[in-house]
């Protein structure tokens, strides 16, 4: 078996320490500590992948701007995909041959009670479903990686991302690192303790590819994306896209004809809701 290539997923709103919207936002100070707490997740990631086995390792910088990572603070053994726009969104490398996927520092879904929890954008995205499932990035990422016959090994976040990643990716590893009470608080691992735990946790996943790997997870129905906006006013906006059919006041749908094709209309919706902020 040729060593494997590894694409280490990176969000932040997953990390532990990081409970605040501020602390995601660039331009201030929690935030910039916020950033190195997510870079040194991703580089216990990173160590844990090759010392699991992995020949290569592509780091993707998965918020916001997707320039959130601190190039020089990653093991230089790495690959870092960084900024935006891109096609394949928080899953880019994914076509390059990659083997597995490492979710780190990932989040819940929109409406579920997780820290930070959302679905690609807070201000315009109420609820996403994609092949007649509610879905948040997880599930769409892992859909997305699935269609290019890549599985997801593991996901680090809180415990409300690790279940709704356990009833989603039955094979895939979920590495706990806070403990949400609400949208805005829990309890956290340190970030010493939690970058233990990843790195330990990639290790051991990248390691099962050699024995048992998880199955790269199907969409099981069509892949038509179907989104409630946060108000009618976005929906106003979306449906000026000829592609989309408005449902009701709040809801539209897309036909797609792929998972990418999905993932790709839903970060442009997110890029046309950037009009009425």
């Amino acid at each position: 078996m040729k060593t494997p290539t590894i694409l280490v997923a990176v969000d932040i709103e997953g990390v532990a320490g990081v409970w605040r919207p501020e602390q995601t936002q660039a331009g201030n100070g929690d935030y910039e500590r916020a950033r190195r707490w997510m870079t040194q997740e991703a580089d216990a990631a990173v160590r844990g992948a090759f010392a699991g086995g992995a020949g290569t390792v592509l780091v993707n910088d998965s918020h916001g701007h997707f320039g959130n990572l601190l190039a020089d603070e990653i093991d230089p053994r790495a690959q870092l995909i960084q900024g935006k726009p891109r096609q394949l969104g928080m899953m880019a490398g994914v076509d390059q041959g990659v083997d597995g996927v490492l979710m780190i520092g990932w989040h819940s879904r929109a409406k579920s009670r997780g820290v930070l929890a959302h679905t690609t954008s807070s201000f315009a995205f109420a609820r996403v479903w994609l092949g007649g499932l509610e879905l948040g990035e997880i599930g769409l990422y892992a859909a997305l990686a699935g269609e290019f016959g890549v599985p997801v090994l593991m996901a680090s976040g809180c415990d409300v991302m690790a279940a709704e990643a356990a009833a989603l990716l039955p094979g895939t590893a979920a590495t706990v690192v806070k403990w949400s009470e609400g949208a805005r608080s829990g309890r956290s691992l340190s970030p010493a303790q939690s970058r233990a735990a990843i790195e330990a946790a990639s290790r051991e996943a990248v390691q099962s590819l050699a024995t048992k790997p998880p199955a790269p997870w199907r969409l099981p129905g069509a892949p038509t994306l179907r989104v409630q906006c946060q108000t009618p006013a976005l929906a106003d906006a979306f449906a000026l896209w000829p592609a989309v059919r408005r449902e009701d006041a709040e809801t539209i749908s897309v036909a797609c004809g792929t998972v990418h094709e999905a993932v790709r209309s839903l970060n442009a919706l997110s890029v046309m809701g950037n009009a009425l902020r």
